[in-house]
């Protein structure tokens, strides 16, 4: 199908897929801005290419990757058609990457405990008891992809009883290669005669429903653990697109949960909430007020220098600055990078000994779980800082009109 044809027909499709009518403004909306989109991704470097997948060069490595554009509707709909994606839980991940399979015209059921919370939230996104939503052994029995979407703890609990309804023909399914990697923290060995597969959005599963919305599509890695059909990669790049990625690259299970786990605790969130703290206290003991503190810490960065960065990378956002700025984030920047080498080290290594593992699991399968993360979460939240923040917040002019 060439582009220039792609859109109208996209259009037509989704107008007839057997969805809600607003999924289908939806999905016409994803469909008509990816048409929009397909000439910028033109301009890339191709190395090589077949119809579904390019080789583009990442600053002097070649890695193939897998695009949207070569998916549309009415192949990704023909593609699944005999089959029966199961979501196992409604967490984040869960719920937004139903949703966007759903309002891509898939046959998608979920499966969760009867009469919890997560039933009640899946009820009030449309899910129909007895029709497309189950409990979770007869979601499992229904389903020929298994999309297990627990927690990592609840996997490894869940696992005796899920295991045996995982029968030969089925496809099980992670976004996360915790619990096949450290199997032996979490007695999670899949079957041997199923395909094992994987796509792990790069975000949470809230950002993969708003990216979708929005047209745009979150970036995903796919990864293959064990291919009994010879078609485990193809089918996790589909279900890959189908779940709302824009493009997709590849990884393995073992070096998705090691990036993951790492990255999440240090820049992501660990460490930026850490160095938020560090540059605000500093800032308060030497007699600069909350309000100060926070916009110089926070609020300056999310809102104007991070957007430069994600939009248009670091030596723009650094030109974006003052020559006074930039010269001074030009000479400190080494020494933070001097002073975080050994913490990153130390935390890598704490990763891929499996002992982020065993604290997660540890702390994860507590019975007084959510009460103790919930102490920790309001802790953060009296901190000044994000007390401060509240009120900064509200200055905002989007802020503001939303009040009006």
């Amino acid at each position: 199908m060439s582009f220039t044809r792609a859109p109208a027909q996209l259009l037509k499709q989704a107008t007839k897929a057997s969805v809600p009518r607003a999924s289908k403004q939806v999905v016409k909306r994803a469909y008509s801005l990816l048409a929009r989109e397909v000439p910028k991704a033109t301009t890339f470097s191709r190395l090589g290419a077949t119809r579904s997948v390019k080789t583009l060069d990442f600053a002097g490595t070649k890695e193939d990757v897998y695009e949207r554009a070569d998916w549309p509707l009415d192949k990704l709909q023909e593609y699944f058609k005999n089959d029966t994606l199961a979501m196992i839980g409604y967490g984040s991940q869960g719920h937004g990457q139903s949703l966007n399979a759903r309002d891509n015209g898939l046959k998608v059921i979920v499966g969760v405990r009867k009469g919890g919370e997560s039933w009640k939230q899946a009820q009030e996104d449309g899910w129909v008891p007895g029709e497309t939503l189950f409990d979770i052994p007869e979601a499992i029995n229904k389903g020929t992809i298994i999309m297990n979407l627990l927690s990592d703890a609840a996997q490894s609990q869940t696992w005796p009883e899920i295991a045996p309804l995982i029968t030969k023909g089925k496809t099980l399914y992670f976004s996360h290669g915790f619990s096949v990697v450290y199997k032996d923290d979490t007695h999670v060995i899949p079957p041997k005669d199923v395909d094992v597969i994987l796509v792990a959005p790069k975000g949470s599963g809230r950002t993969v429903r708003t990216l979708f919305l929005e047209g745009r599509g979150i970036n995903s890695s796919i990864a293959v653990y064990q291919d009994v059909t010879g078609k485990a990669k193809e089918k996790a790049i589909a279900i890959g697109i189908g779940i709302g990625s824009g493009y997709l690259y590849e990884t393995t299970f073992q070096k998705e949960v090691f990036s993951d786990l790492y990255g999440e605790r240090g820049v992501l969130m660990g460490g930026i909430q850490g160095m938020f703290l560090a540059q605000y206290e500093v800032l308060r003991k030497n007699g600069h007020s909350p309000s100060e503190a926070f916009n110089e810490t926070v609020e300056e960065a999310t809102q104007s220098l991070f957007p430069l960065i994600g939009k248009y990378g670091m030596d723009y956002m650094y030109n974006a600055c003052s020559t006074t700025a930039r010269r001074g984030a030009l000479d400190w920047a080494p020494k933070f990078k001097e002073a975080n080498l050994p913490v990153f080290e130390a935390l890598y290594k704490s990763v891929r000994d499996g002992t982020e593992t065993r604290r997660s699991l540890d702390f994860n399968s507590r019975k007084t779980y959510r009460q103790d993360l919930q102490k920790e979460l309001d802790e953060i939240d009296n901190q000044e800082i994000w007390r401060a923040g509240k009120t900064v917040r509200g200055l905002r002019p989007d802020a503001q009109k939303d009040e009006i």
